[in-house]
C-alpha cells in the first residue's frame, strides 16, 4: 500500500514536471491549478488516467498491433497521447491545449515517472 502511494505521489511530481516543460516549448500546452483543491484533483485525475491507461489502453493497443507492429511501436505513442488528451479534457486536474502538448506530455510523464520511480525499492529482490 505504501508502495502504491509513493508511485502515486511520483506521477503528481510527473504531472507537474511535465507540465512545467510543456510550457516552455508550448505555451499554455498544459495548465495545472497549484492550489490545494487543485492539487487533491491532480491526484484524482492521475489515477483516473492510470486506470484508463492500464484499462483501455491496453484494449487500444492490442486493437491497434498490425499498426503499431508497422511503426515499431510507434503508434503506442500516439495512443497514449490520445489518452492524456481525452482524460486531460474531462477537467480532472490538469487541461491539455492540443495534441502536440498531448504527446509531449505523455511523453515527458512517463520519463519522469521511470526517472523517479528507479528511488522506489522493488520487493521483489530476493533479500540475503
Amino acid at each position: 500500500m505504501k508502495k502504491l502511494l509513493l508511485r502515486w505521489i511520483i506521477l503528481v511530481v510527473a504531472f507537474i514536471g511535465a507540465s512545467y516543460l510543456v510550457n516552455l516549448i508550448i505555451p499554455k500546452g498544459i495548465t495545472i491549478d497549484l492550489t490545494t483543491q487543485g492539487i487533491i484533483t491532480l491526484f484524482v485525475g492521475s489515477a483516473f488516467l492510470a486506470i484508463v491507461n492500464a484499462t483501455l489502453g491496453k484494449l487500444l493497443k492490442l486493437i491497434a498491433l498490425p499498426l503499431n507492429c508497422l511503426t515499431l511501436g510507434l503508434f503506442a505513442l500516439v495512443i497514449n497521447a490520445a489518452l492524456f488528451w481525452a482524460v486531460g479534457s474531462l477537467g480532472l486536474g490538469y487541461k491539455v491545449e492540443g495534441f502536440l502538448a498531448a504527446f509531449v506530455g505523455s511523453i515527458l510523464v512517463s520519463a519522469i515517472s521511470a526517472v523517479l520511480g528507479v528511488f522506489i525499492p522493488d520487493d521483489s529482490k530476493e533479500k540475503d
